[in-house]
C-alpha cells in the first residue's frame, strides 16, 4: 500500500494574495497550524495610498486597479514578520498561494533576466519595480470593459456559446475582456509586454525566478480557456489580441509542481534548496480546498470584499449567470460559483451610516429586529454589481399586506429609506435572499446538506443565524475564518504528495486521520430552527427575485 503520510517535522506554506492584504499561514505535518502572519496593504504599505488595498479612477467610469509592485513589496514584508516569529524556513517543504481572481499583471519585455538574477541582499521592490509594462494591475472589481466583453460574444456566437467554451459568459473582470481593452486603448504597452499573468501565477513566479504557468481552475475565470479540454482556446484569443497565446505561456494543472524555489529566498531567508512551489491558483479554488468541500451537496458562502457562493458538480452545465471552473483537488469534478462585487465593503458602509461605525450596535439591530424585516427589502450596491448585473445604487421597498403565508395581495412600493434598524437588516437578508434564490437558478443543492461559512464576517454569529434561517440548513465554521491560505497551505501539501506519488492523488488521502484533530475542523455555528420561518423565507426570496428582475429590467445591462 503506497504511503501517502507527510513528512514528520515539515511545515507546508500558504499564501493569499488578497484585494486588502497579503495573509500567511503554516501548516505542520498533521495539518495543524503553527504561524500565521498578515500584510494589511493600507496601514502597513501607506506609501501606495490605496484605499482598501485599490485605486478608483475618477476619469474612467468603473476603472479599479492596484499598484503590482506594492504585491510585490507586501511579500518580502511577510516573509520578514515571519522571520521574526522565529519561524524556521528550513522546515518547509513546499509553498502554493492562492490569488485574488482576474487581476492581471504584465512584465515588459526583457523582466526574465531580472526576475532569474534576483540579489538577495536587496529588497525584492527595488529590483523589480522597472519590471512591469502596466503599472498598476486591472483588478476584479474593474468594471469598465462592457465593450470588449459584448465583442468577444458576438465575436464567439453569443454569450451561452462563450460560457459553454469557457464556462463563464463574459465578464468585465475577467482577464480576456480586460487584455483585450489594452490591446485597443495601450497598444504600446501591449506590444512592450513579454508575459501576461493572474495575481496567482505572478507571485509564484517571483518565487521561482522565472515565469510560473497558469493553472487550469484559475485560467478558468479569464474567458480564454477551453473548459473541457484546458487548453487556450484559439478561437477566442484570436479575437481577443493578436499574439495573445505567446504572452500567456503555458496552462499547468493546480496540483502541479511549479518550480522550486529560487536562490533569492535560500539565501535571503533561508529556505531549503529543495522546497517545491505548487501552482497557486485562485483565492476561490483554494477557499474551496480549505473548506474540504467533497461531496455535491455541500455549499460555502464566502464573506469578505467581494462575497462568493460555491460548490461541486459533476458535469458542466453552460449558464448566463455565475462560473464554472475545474476543481483544483479533483480531476474529475468542477467548482460551481456565483460571485457578488458587494460584501463587507458594502456592509461596512451601512454599519458606518447606520450603526455608528460599530459592530456592536450593527448587531443589537439585528438581534432586535424580527426576521422578514415586516416586509421590507433593500437592494445595496456601492459597486456596479455582477449578479444581478445593476449599477451603483441603494433601493428600497415595502412590501404592503406581505403576510408571510401568500404573495396574494401583496403590493410593492419603493421608498428612499428605512430607519437604521432596517437598514441593517436589509443589507443582511438581502445579501442572502439573492445568494440562495441565483444558487437554486443555477442548480446548487437546495437545501444544502451542510453549508460551510468563511471570511471575515463568519465571524459574526448574528450573521449566520440569517444564512441558516433562509437557506434551511445547518451553517458550519472552520476553525480559520481565513480559508484561502488555509486551502493554499492544504494544496502545498497535496501537491508535495502528488510529487512524491509521480502522479495525481486524491487529496482525501492527506485525512487518513480524524479531520477533528486537525485546524480543518468544522463546528456547528447556527441552525435554521423555526422550518415555517424557512418558508416565509422562501416567499419573501421568490418576491425579491421579482423586484429585481425588474430592476434589471430598467437599470441593468444584457
Amino acid at each position: 500500500m503506497e504511503d501517502h503520510s507527510l513528512p514528520q517535522g515539515s511545515y507546508f506554506l500558504g499564501f493569499d494574495s488578497s484585494t486588502q492584504s497579503l495573509k500567511a499561514t503554516v501548516l505542520d505535518a498533521n495539518l495543524n497550524i503553527v504561524a500565521r502572519e498578515i500584510v494589511n496593504f493600507d496601514s502597513d504599505l501607506p506609501h501606495y495610498k490605496t484605499k482598501d488595498g485599490v485605486y478608483r479612477d475618477a476619469s474612467i467610469n468603473g476603472r479599479i486597479v492596484s499598484p503590482t509592485l506594492m504585491w510585490v513589496e507586501a511579500l518580502d514584508l511577510i516573509l520578514h514578520k515571519l522571520q521574526k516569529s522565529q519561524l524556521d524556513f528550513g522546515r518547509i517543504a513546499s509553498v502554493s498561494g492562492s490569488g485574488q481572481q482576474h487581476g492581471s499583471v504584465y512584465w515588459k519585455k526583457g523582466s526574465i533576466s531580472t526576475l532569474s538574477s534576483l540579489d538577495p541582499t536587496q529588497p525584492l521592490a527595488a529590483q523589480l519595480s522597472g519590471s512591469f509594462s502596466i503599472k498598476d494591475s486591472p483588478i476584479w472589481m474593474d468594471s469598465s470593459t462592457t465593450e470588449q466583453c459584448k465583442a468577444i460574444e458576438k465575436a464567439v456566437g453569443g454569450a451561452l456559446e462563450l460560457s459553454k467554451l469557457t464556462g463563464s459568459r463574459a465578464y468585465e473582470r475577467f482577464t480576456g475582456p480586460q487584455i483585450r481593452k489594452i490591446y485597443e486603448t495601450q497598444p504600446e504597452a501591449y506590444d512592450a509586454t513579454e508575459r501576461i499573468s493572474l495575481v496567482s501565477s505572478f507571485m509564484a513566479s517571483i518565487l521561482i525566478g522565472s515565469y510560473a504557468c497558469v493553472d487550469h481552475t484559475d485560467g478558468a475565470g479569464m474567458n480564454l480557456m477551453d473548459i473541457k479540454d484546458r487548453a487556450w482556446s484559439k478561437k477566442i484569443l484570436e479575437v481577443t489580441a493578436l499574439g495573445l497565446e505567446e504572452k500567456l505561456g503555458n496552462l499547468a494543472p493546480a496540483y502541479a509542481v511549479a518550480g522550486s524555489i529560487s536562490l533569492y529566498f535560500v539565501e535571503r531567508y533561508r529556505f531549503d534548496k529543495n522546497c517545491l512551489i505548487i501552482q497557486w491558483s485562485g483565492d476561490n479554488p483554494n477557499s474551496l480546498a480549505g473548506l474540504t468541500l467533497n461531496s455535491p451537496g455541500d455549499l460555502a458562502i464566502s464573506l469578505g470584499t467581494s462575497d462568493t457562493v460555491f460548490g461541486i458538480s459533476t458535469e458542466h452545465k453552460p449558464s448566463l449567470e455565475g462560473h464554472v471552473f475545474p476543481n483544483p483537488v479533483d480531476t474529475n469534478s468542477y467548482m460551481v460559483m456565483l460571485c457578488y462585487k458587494n460584501g463587507s465593503l458594502t456592509r461596512e458602509d451601512i454599519r458606518n451610516r447606520c450603526a455608528d461605525s460599530s459592530w456592536d450596535i450593527f448587531n443589537s439591530y439585528l438581534q432586535n429586529t424580527q426576521p422578514l424585516n415586516g416586509g421590507k427589502l433593500g437592494f445595496y450596491y456601492k459597486d456596479y454589481e455582477i449578479i444581478p448585473p445593476l449599477p451603483v445604487g441603494f433601493h428600497r421597498f415595502i412590501l404592503e399586506n406581505f403576510t408571510s403565508e401568500s404573495l396574494d395581495g401583496v403590493k410593492v412600493r419603493e421608498v428612499t429609506e428605512f430607519d437604521a434598524a432596517s437598514e441593517v437588516r436589509a443589507v443582511i437578508e438581502g445579501q442572502f435572499l439573492s445568494m440562495r434564490a441565483h444558487a437554486e437558478r443555477f442548480g446548487m443543492p437546495s437545501p444544502p446538506t451542510r453549508l460551510i461559512a468563511t471570511g471575515g464576517a463568519s465571524n459574526n454569529e448574528n450573521i449566520l443565524s440569517s444564512v441558516a434561517s433562509i437557506f434551511g440548513c445547518n451553517v458550519y465554521k472552520i476553525q480559520s475564518s481565513d480559508s484561502a491560505s488555509m486551502g493554499a497551505a492544504l494544496r502545498a501539501a497535496h501537491g508535495w504528495l502528488c510529487n512524491k506519488s509521480g502522479k495525481f492523488v486524491p487529496i482525501s488521502c492527506l485525512f487518513s486521520y480524524n479531520l477533528e484533530k486537525t485546524s480543518l475542523n468544522c463546528t456547528l455555528a447556527a441552525s435554521p430552527g423555526d422550518q415555517e420561518l424557512v418558508n416565509k423565507y422562501t416567499l419573501l426570496m421568490k418576491k425579491r427575485i421579482e423586484i429585481e428582475n425588474h430592476l434589471v429590467e430598467k437599470l441593468g445591462r444584457v
